[in-house]
This record gives C-alpha cells, structure tokens and sequence, in this order.
C-alpha cells in the first residue's frame, strides 16, 4: 500500500488538479491499495473547502485541517503518523512535482534504500530560488558527509519505517534526508521532471533563505553532535578563543619589542571580547555534556536504585 502526503498551504487553485492527476496515475500503473492524506496548514483561501469535496468524491482521499499555521515540517510529521501505507510519498502541493515521475523513486526504493529524494536538475523556478538553493545545497553538502544536490525537494518516497522515525518541528523538514542518514537509513536522490506552477504564486520569501542557514546549524547539533555537544561548542570556542588570543598576543609583542601604546587600540578591546565569547561558548558545551550525561545515565526505573530487597513477592 502507498500512502502520499500533501502538505498545502493556500493552494486551492492547484491541489483538485494534482489529486485528479495522481488517482489517474495510480489507476493507470494497476495500483489499488493507496491512500492521499491531505495536510492542510492553516489555509485561509478557500482550501479547505476543496479539501473536504475531494474526500466526498474520492473514497483513498483523507483530509487534515490544521487550526492555524504550524510549518511544512508539522504537516508533513502529522501526515507520516496517520499515514498507514507501507511505503510513503510526499508531494508538494502546487503542483511542481509530477507524479508520472514516482515509477523513479519507487525503482530506487526496490534497490533497497529506505528514503529517495527527487532531484529537480532543470528547475522551473525563478533564477532568485534558483541560485538560492543551489547555494543552500551547497553549503551543505560541505558541512554533512551526505552529498545530495537536491536537499529540500518536497517529492519523496519512504519506506514506512523510515518516514515514521522523523518528529520534525519548525523548519527542519529541509534536513530530512540528513536526519535519516543519521539515523542509519540508506538515502539515495533520483532525477526527476520539474514543472512550473499551474497557478498562484511561490510561497518562497527571502526569510526562508536565512532560515534555512541557521536551522543548519540545530540540525548538526541534533544529529552529529547529540550526544556530544562540547564538540560542536568546543569548536566555536575554540575558533573565537584563538582569535582573541592572537590579537593579545600581536600587542603584546608590539609593547614589549616597540613600546607603542596598546591601552586605547580597538584591538585590545576586540581580542579581550572574543576571548571571553570563546570561554563562554565551550562553557556552554560543558553544561550540555552535563545533561547529556545525567540524561543518559538516569534510572529508567525506581527498581534501578535498589541493590537488594527481602520479603517482596516474585
């Protein structure tokens, strides 16, 4: 059974289309057993409204109408717990993704990868997104050991065990194929066709392009560095310490050899701040391998703080 998750925000004029377009797809490949959930985030354009006469008319539609905005990563981790298909796909809602393309991601799946990912080679998008994300892909590429040139495509395919082990929040549904590789599924990218809106606009803001850069930053903490957070700390400690101690050093150097005046030098004030931000900061990676450590080894049991016990039943 292929269970596809939609989520959609303010699409009303696209998502009947794609639902027709991907019932007739299905029917044509001989599939039976699936199911479409749609995840509604806080549509105020009428959405909703579609939404509900498409679950009349087509009984494998399913509806979820969320009460206000929550993010894409809500929708999509809401659709993943309520989906029950053994396989899981994930379209975006303005009909971008061309689901004629899912024979792709299915034949790479039935190589034995638990999650594909599309990879939008020809984009068609405005050159704005375009050189953005190509910039985005890069950059983390360079900071992860999964290379993937596609990251943020919303057209996936899962293994239902790996969909399933995602509790995404914010805007962390970027950084899925990461958190799956983290996790120890195989993770693959296929290419795939890329088609332009049928209608509305992009909901894509200069906002999202910064956001994505600093959710970079939680998603090594809470993959990478987890369970050792002074090592993630320790390094940007490390980098502003140095720095620091470089320019007291360079001045250092000049008042001893030269005899110049260091008192009033920007400088001083400059080294003296980054060496205090660098003991700060691995401070703080310190107290995290504190809790890391008390978290780990805390009594999952009452029992476990009891060596020995007489005159209790068995």
């Amino acid at each position: 059974m292929i269970s596809f998750v939609i989520p959609v925000f303010n699409e009303k004029e696209n998502i009947a289309f794609l639902i027709d377009e991907t019932i007739s797809v299905l029917k044509k490949g001989k599939t039976n057993e699936f199911e479409i959930l749609i995840v509604s985030d806080g549509s105020t354009d009428g959405t909703n409204e579609i939404i509900k006469k498409l679950v009349k008319t087509y009984k494998w539609v399913k509806g979820i109408i969320f009460r206000c905005r929550q993010g894409k990563a809500s929708a999509l981790t809401t659709g993943f717990e309520k989906a029950c298909g053994d396989i899981i796909v994930t379209l975006d809602g303005d009909g971008q993704d061309d689901p004629h393309q899912l024979h792709k991601l299915l034949k790479e799946l039935d190589k034995g990868y638990d999650m594909v990912s599309g990879w939008k080679k020809n984009r068609k998008d405005s050159f704005i997104k375009n050189t953005s994300s190509l910039i985005f892909n890069r950059v983390v590429s360079f900071f992860t050991k999964l290379n993937l040139h596609d990251y943020n495509s919303g057209f996936k395919a899962y293994k239902k065990g790996a969909a399933k082990s995602l509790k995404l929040y914010g805007e962390l549904h970027r950084y899925i194929p990461l958190f799956l590789d983290s996790y120890g599924y195989k993770v693959t990218e296929v290419r795939i066709d890329h088609r332009r809106r049928f209608h509305g606009n992009s909901k894509y803001s200069w906002e999202r392009f910064f956001h994505g850069y600093f959710d970079l930053f939680t998603m090594l903490l809470v993959t990478r560095f987890h369970s050792r957070p002074l090592h993630f700390f320790g390094y940007i400690g490390f980098i502003f310490f140095s720095l620091g101690f470089a320019g007291g050093a360079y001045l250092t150097l000049l008042k001893i050899f030269s005899g110049q005046t260091i008192g009033s030098r920007p400088l001083l004030l400059l080294s003296v701040m980054l060496i205090i931000m660098g003991v700060q900061i691995t401070i703080t990676g310190l107290i995290g391998e504190y809790i890391t450590y008390i978290l780990k080894n805390k009594p999952e049991k009452p029992d476990d703080l009891v060596k020995e016990q007489y005159g209790f039943n068995k």
